[in-house]
């Protein structure tokens, strides 16, 4: 039988790293996790069991804590490059895919301020950064923020839609609206400030959540993504996922009890997914 081997890359995923960074009693703390993917002239490894051109992944994962160990982590861009650049420099490597998630921690308020070395974690949010490159010129930058867990109890409807044999969704003109956003962003050029970029970012998809008034998901997504361009100069384009976790009424009348919008039963699944990509001046 004749075959012919079409595409393949290997790498070393969920390289876990934690980066503390101590001055005058004061601690830094990064939390990562790093995936490595390397694609180039590797076909003989798997036609032919030949290893002479592949690179240990254990050898990948070494390197990213040697790298971490001399170089700045932050921003998870910049050390994404740098990962990038280095093994772009081995042999028979022709393209390099980085991702790196950054588990987000804060200080804990004690003694009357923020702890000077005592962290604390609150949900599963993380920044994230994906760096694809083929060579040194040729090097795209993704951002993000991922499971940002975000809930308000009115300011949301959703009414007017198409009904047919099989619904049974009521209209409603105030409900819950829940959901766990995801957004990706790529900017027009070289990011200088991708930290501060991430901050704004962050700052305009949760005040926009909270103030505007929704009259579907769909119309959430669009007011964030125009939110995070109005926030965000260097942003040329931002893609969303948001899925509609529910909280649905609980009928509480076989106990003679009135439910006016007080008792709630959260629902993981099923659950809508609402997702679109938006680019400035589109």
């Amino acid at each position: 039988m004749s075959t012919s081997l079409v595409q393949n890359s290997y790498g070393k995923s969920r390289v876990r790293l934690v980066k503390v960074r101590r001055a005058d009693g004061r601690h830094e703390l990064t939390d990562l996790s790093v995936d490595v993917q390397l694609a180039g002239d590797f076909d003989d490894a798997y036609t032919r069991g030949d290893n002479s051109r592949v690179l240990p992944t254990d050898t990948m994962k070494n390197t990213v804590y040697a790298l971490a160990k001399g170089h700045p982590v932050e921003p998870i861009e910049d050390f994404g490059v740098l990962l990038a650049e280095h093994f772009l420099g081995k042999p028979h490597v022709r393209r390099v895919r980085i991702a790196i998630t950054e588990h987000v921690w804060s200080r804990i308020d004690a003694g009357g301020g923020p702890h000077r070395h005592a962290f604390l974690r609150a949900g599963q949010e993380r920044r994230t950064a994906e760096i694809s490159a083929a060579s040194a010129s040729e090097i795209a930058v993704e951002s993000g923020i991922a499971d940002l867990l975000v809930l308000k109890t009115t300011g949301s409807a959703f009414s007017g839609f198409p009904r047919d044999q099989f619904t049974t969704l009521k209209e409603a003109d105030d409900r819950i609206l829940a959901t766990v956003m995801v957004a990706r962003w790529r900017t027009a050029g070289r990011d200088e400030a991708p930290t501060r970029t991430w901050e704004a970012a962050r700052r305009a998809l949760l005040e926009t959540f909270a103030e505007q008034h929704s009259l579907s998901v769909q119309h959430t997504l669009h007011a964030l993504g125009e939110a995070v361009f109005a926030a965000c100069p260097a942003i040329s384009e931002v893609s969303l996922s948001l899925p509609n976790k529910h909280c649905l009424l609980v009928d509480l009348s076989p106990f003679g009890l009135a439910n006016e919008g007080e008792i709630f039963v959260p629902v993981d699944e099923p659950h809508g997914l609402i997702e679109a990509t938006l680019k400035r001046g589109g």
